[in-house]
């Protein structure tokens, strides 16, 4: 559950477990253990929420002082990309994860990329950015904005929390229905992420 991320990615990231660990580079962090991506959705019978088990990231940046200066609102600077196959999207319904397989077409596009291309950051209350960048999705990429907030966590990690709400439909996914058509899932899901982020400063395994 190691891999190489960054404070400016959810998504996805905010977006989560990391089954491989790449290369470290300057500046970079690694994920800890504790961290969430989850997707909650609505349907005409009851709400429900599905797990992001894998997430594959990878941060470049020549910042040694990434974690201090964003939460002193200073904007770092990097390159940003993630990537979650869509097939260890764990709904803990095997009707449901059949659905949500054939409605995001997992058999002819396997990953969900977002791919950061700008961002600002802004010192207040609270340490909260803006992550700008386009994701792609079933085989199509649109522009997308990513609000998130920058805190401590244990150990003085980095913690990014944040949400954002995706219309299925904007993408060209057809919401799935159950039941012959009796359940219907509503076509925005709200992608939510929980990160703590810790400096890296060796190359792992």
């Amino acid at each position: 559950m190691r891999s190489p991320f960054s404070h400016l990615a959810i998504t996805a990231a905010a977006l989560a477990l990391i089954a491989a660990t790449p290369r470290v580079t300057t500046g970079s962090l690694t994920l800890r253990e504790g961290s969430k991506l989850w997707f909650d959705g609505t349907s005409t019978l009851r709400s429900w929420s599905c797990t992001a088990d894998k997430i594959e990231a990878a941060l470049s940046t020549p910042d040694e002082s990434v974690v201090a200066n964003t939460l002193d609102g200073k904007e770092v600077a990097g390159t940003v990309q993630v990537d979650f196959p869509v097939s260890k999207l764990e709904c803990k319904n095997g009707t449901m994860n059949e659905h949500m397989g054939k409605a995001l077409k997992t058999k002819e596009f396997s990953n969900i990329r977002f791919t950061m291309t700008s961002y600002q950051v802004a010192k207040g209350s609270a340490v909260t950015g803006t992550l700008q960048g386009t994701l792609q999705l079933s085989g199509k990429t649109m522009p997308i904005s990513v609000p998130v907030t920058f805190g401590t966590a244990a150990d003085g990690a980095l913690r990014v929390t944040g949400k954002v709400p995706v219309t299925m439909t904007e993408w060209g996914i057809k919401p799935p229905t159950l039941m012959l058509g009796s359940i219907k899932v509503g076509p925005v899901v709200t992608v939510n992420f929980d990160l703590q982020l810790q400096k890296s400063s060796s190359v792992a395994q």
